[in-house]
C-alpha cells in the first residue's frame, strides 16, 4: 500500500473526509488518500455560507479527471467559510489538502458527534482493508 499522509491531529470518515476541531468551529476536507484516488481535481461545489449541513449527507461535489465523488459531511452544522480559492483553483486540493485545499469550516451543533469519527490509526486501518 502507498504511503498516505494521515496527521494524528486530525479526525476522519469512512467517506474519506477529515475535520480539525477548533472548539466548537471545525474545518472540513477530504484526505490524502481520497484526493490520490480522485487524480486531478478540476472542480469543487460546496455550499454557501449559512446553509446547515447534515452528518452522513452530501454536502458537495468533487470533480476529477478520472471521477464525480459526492462530498459528505462528517458533523451537522452551519457553515460558516467555504473555501473561494477552490473555485479557481481546485488543485489545490491535490497541492496540499491538509492545508490550502480545506473546504469548509462549520460551526458544529452537536459535539457528541466528534466522537464518532476515526482518529488517525482507525482511518489507516480503514485505507488498508479496502486495498486489500
Amino acid at each position: 500500500m502507498a504511503d498516505f499522509e494521515i496527521p494524528g491531529s486530525l479526525r476522519y470518515t469512512l467517506e474519506d473526509e477529515w475535520a480539525r476541531v477548533e472548539d466548537d468551529r471545525v474545518t472540513i476536507g477530504v484526505t490524502d488518500y481520497a484526493q490520490n484516488q480522485l487524480g486531478d481535481v478540476v472542480f469543487v461545489e460546496l455550499p454557501s455560507v449559512g446553509k446547515r449541513i447534515v452528518k452522513g449527507e452530501p454536502f458537495g461535489v468533487i470533480e476529477s479527471v478520472k471521477a464525480v465523488a459526492d462530498l459528505y459531511a462528517p458533523l451537522t452544522g452551519e457553515v460558516v467559510e467555504a473555501n473561494g480559492e477552490l473555485g479557481g483553483q481546485p488543485e489545490l486540493v491535490n497541492a496540499d489538502c491538509y492545508g490550502d485545499g480545506w473546504m469548509l469550516v462549520v460551526l458544529v451543533e452537536d459535539t457528541q458527534e466528534l466522537d464518532e469519527l476515526l482518529d488517525a490509526d482507525a482511518y489507516a486501518a480503514h485505507i488498508e482493508e479496502r486495498s486489500e
